[in-house]
């Protein structure tokens, strides 16, 4: 008889949605939404409908591997986890006694989000003093902009969305990325609100909406500085919400607004001066205001700066003082969990160095002191998705690099390595996961056993202390005794009622620390447009760092509804539905560079050169091209991914990647 069980999808969205696997004779057969969780409601992404089969997709891999062959020719030969495990150690207690700990160099990310496994490797890797790696490769600027100027004040509860009257989905694809406020915001539309999208070109988000404002790649700052102007210019503020709620607006008001005309600032965004008065006006004249803000606009050099000045908005015009009104970045839960008993910073007797992960290319080839010897790879695929692909397989490529990699699949990365390990998916271990678009947390248990020989990741590093000859207790746990520690006892986000909720595998709301749109976090006490602490006192425009590099096309890396990264590529009917990895392209620009629509261009700049299949089509503006999704190298026309096209360099805050802060050329292959 098939068994219905809950569980959670893993993988790195802020939705966290809710699942329900009908099981039969130990094989997971259909998956679907639980309509009985706050926010899933039922509704998955296409991503997930069929996750089944990458659960138990052919590709799998099921026992340890060692290479035979050339590094990145993907020769193995099978053998026992315990001559892998054997294997690694001694390498490791070798490259100890040669080099010290630092040289050995963790590599994980958010190929799994629960709290648990995702983390499953830190107290290892602090007990063995290796390098720390510092995890910024998606949104910290997003976190660092907000910080400087709403300090550690909590976000708005998103539901809000459905109570305003005019949303505006800043910076995301949410029809792709976040297809439940996709839903709450046409749900909004459906009740009389407006709905628009700000993008860099014609997503399927943009689609669904009233209207599409098209900027330039990094312009965002431009766009809000120029509305604040108009804003202020006609008197539109809210001048007793700021006078009671904002420090630093006469500042900003004297020094920076002056020079931000829609006329001045429609050079840099590329919108029409009367497009930029008429958004001003009708956003400052909306009842109740609601910013959706994405994550791809903090990938560039002025990230940060970014979110300071479009979060500047709400305030200005006192859209946090109205239900429905304000702007949502995100959640942060982190309190809700006492995550240090899993990650057990104690371990460490010294603090190791912190290389960034979005500089492995870097580390792996320039690093002496000491060099990295060994490379640890797990819930990542660094191969394909780290900035500077060139880079990170020249370190790869290192037949003096000992590199580890425990996956689910032969990823680009797994080609490169000395050892491969087999993973279980999220279906085949227990787990505890929180969301970063909402306030609700779910714990799950393992659906179905392990494939052949996958192990998770704890179990992986339990194996490992073992044979690093450590008698550390905590090593013997289990991944459901982690859990628990993690649950133990009551705080103001959870009371013992949601805990045991929590612990019968329920999915719960959190109540955060403080009540949104009522308290500001911040020394002042006030929303801080004004912040000495900051290098830069006040928001204000700053360049891209692409806008010195000379190439013609701003290269947009953007997203697709049927991948995530370079994550669902094993699943055959989601890698059709993107047919192939392609380049979007204005037509003007293809007339221009005599292309046509079908063949194989090379697009490149210093870094690198990539080959696409091209598809000239309407939905990119002039100036801008576009590829959607990262994908696997065993399906694309050449043999390197977008990312042999971005750099290493760091945002301005919070030291994240700049993925989409990238020019090239194209020509005909």
């Amino acid at each position: 008889m098939p068994v219905i069980t809950r569980s959670v999808c893993p993988f790195d969205c802020p939705d966290a949605c809710g699942l329900l696997v009908t099981v039969e004779n130990g094989r997971a057969i259909s998956v679907c939404g639980d309509p009985e969780h706050p926010v899933t409601r039922g509704l998955l992404c296409p991503k997930m409908v069929h996750y089944q089969q990458t659960v138990h997709s052919p590709r799998r891999l099921t026992t340890p591997l060692r290479r035979i062959g050339i590094k990145g020719a993907g020769a193995f030969e099978p053998i026992s986890w315990d001559e892998a495990v054997a294997t690694i150690c001694d390498r490791w207690q070798h490259i100890i006694a040669n080099h010290k700990a630092e040289a050995i160099l963790p590599y994980s990310y958010a190929g799994t989000m629960g709290l648990v496994q995702r983390n499953a490797g830190h107290a290892f890797f602090h007990k063995l003093g290796a390098s720390r790696l510092e995890r910024t490769i998606c949104s910290p600027a997003k976190e660092a902009g907000w910080h400087a100027l709403m300090g550690d004040t909590p976000a708005l509860e998103p539901a809000e969305i459905e109570e305003s009257d005019l949303v505006i989905l800043w910076g995301i694809n949410a029809a792709a990325t976040s297809i439940h406020s996709m839903r709450d915001a046409q749900s909004a539309h459906r009740k009389g609100a407006r709905l628009w999208a700000i993008d860099t070109y014609r997503t399927p988000t943009c689609e669904a909406v009233d209207e599409a404002f098209l900027i330039r790649p990094g312009s965002d700052s431009a766009l809000a500085l120029a509305m604040l102007h108009v804003i202020e210019r006609e008197e539109l503020l809210d001048r007793e919400f700021i006078a009671a709620n904002v420090l630093g607006f006469e500042e900003l008001s004297a020094q920076i607004l002056p020079g931000c005309s829609p006329i001045q600032m429609s050079e840099v965004c590329g919108l029409p001066a009367e497009v930029i008065e008429r958004m001003a006006q009708e956003y400052a004249r909306a009842k109740a205001a609601f910013i959706r803000l994405g994550s791809g606009l903090t990938r560039y050099g002025n990230g940060a700066m970014t979110v300071r000045t479009i979060s500047c908005m709400p305030a200005a015009v006192g859209a946090w003082a109205k239900p429905g009104g304000g702007i949502f970045i995100g959640t942060s839960t982190g309190g809700a969990f006492p995550l240090q008993s899993v990650i057990r910073e104690d371990f460490m007797t010294t603090l190791p160095r912190l290389v960034s992960m979005n500089q492995l290319g870097s580390a792996l080839t320039e690093l002496d002191d000491p060099p990295v010897m060994s490379l640890y790879v797990y819930h990542s695929n660094p191969a394909a998705i780290a900035p500077d692909q060139n880079a990170v397989i020249r370190g790869l490529e290192r037949e003096d690099l000992f590199t580890v990699v425990h996956e689910r699949f032969m990823t680009d990365t797994a080609h490169y390595a000395d050892i491969v390990l087999p993973a279980t998916s999220s279906l085949e271990h227990p787990d505890l996961y929180r969301c970063y678009g909402s306030y609700h947390a779910q714990r799950c248990s393992a659906a179905i056993q392990p494939l052949g020989g996958a192990k998770n990741n704890w179990e992986v590093f339990c194996l490992l202390a073992a044979g690093m000859g450590w008698n550390e207790p905590f090593f013997r746990l289990s991944a459901e005794e982690l859990i628990e520690l993690l649950l133990v006892g009551e705080n103001p986000w959870r009371d013992s009622e949601v805990t045991e909720r929590l612990r019968q595998g329920e999915p719960v709301m959190l109540t955060p620390l403080t009540e949104p749109k009522k308290d500001w976090l911040t020394p002042s006490g006030k929303i801080e447009f004004l912040n000495k602490k900051e290098v830069e006192p006040l928001p204000r425009l700053l360049p891209t760092h692409a806008e010195r590099d000379g190439y013609p096309l701003r290269l947009q890396p953007s997203v697709t509804p049927f991948a995530l990264n370079s994550s669902f590529y094993e699943q055959d009917d989601l890698r059709s539905k993107q047919k192939c990895m392609e380049l979007l392209m204005n037509r003007f620009d293809a007339d221009v560079r005599g292309l046509v629509d079908g063949q194989i261009v090379a697009t490149f700049n210093d870094l690198g050169s990539v080959r696409f299949t091209l598809r000239i089509t309407e939905r990119v503006p002039t100036g801008t091209v576009v590829t959607e999704g990262v994908w696997w190298r065993e399906f694309i026309p050449g043999d390197r991914g977008v990312n042999a096209l971005t750099s290493q360099r760091l945002t301005d805050g919070g030291r994240g990647s700049t993925l989409y802060d990238v020019t090239v050329e194209v020509r005909g292959a």
